[in-house]
């Protein structure tokens, strides 16, 4: 768990190639993993030769009604990407949260960034209108700054349930 602030850190580096401005919040000190393993949710943890190189991590997210899967965070270290590590850290988190009862996963993410809405859409998520705690965490994401890099999106993926 000590090394996840260091992976998602890393990755500050593609964000630098491709966006033209970035607000303190992709720049930023990231969450511990034992600030992450505080949240109610799942923390999945690729490992390649004894070393951390990747986390997907899904928190519940409450929404008044009901109880949301939402993928919070998936992160690869730049030197392990490429490599289909994001896919399946994505595909077992989707999974966890199936088994867990849930019919979809959802996620923010930017729209054209090709390791973000591209990358989502070919795992098969869907850009949606974001309503209830989806919309009221794109506020908080829009009141960090993250719109001033570039066009952000929620978009889910249909869990189909467990028999």
């Amino acid at each position: 768990m000590r090394h996840l602030a260091s992976v998602e850190e890393a990755g500050g580096a593609l964000f630098r190639e491709h966006l033209a401005h970035l607000p303190p919040a992709l720049i930023g000190a990231a969450p511990s993993g034992g600030q992450r393993a505080d949240r109610p949710g799942h923390l999945l943890v690729a490992v390649a030769d004894g070393e951390v190189v990747g986390f997907a991590h899904v928190v519940l997210l409450d929404d008044g009604h009901a109880t949301r899967a939402h993928l919070d965070q998936v992160s690869v270290l730049p030197q392990h990407g490429r490599r289909g590590t994001g896919a399946r850290l994505v595909r077992a988190a989707a999974e966890e949260a199936r088994w867990d009862g849930f019919g979809e996963l959802s996620l923010c993410t930017y729209r054209d960034l090709p390791w973000n809405g591209p990358f989502y859409a070919g795992l098969g998520f869907e850009v949606v209108e974001p309503t209830g705690v989806l919309a009221e965490l794109r506020e908080r994401e829009r009141a960090m700054g993250l719109d001033e890099a570039g066009e952000r999106v929620v978009m889910r993926l249909e869990l189909q349930r467990p028999r």
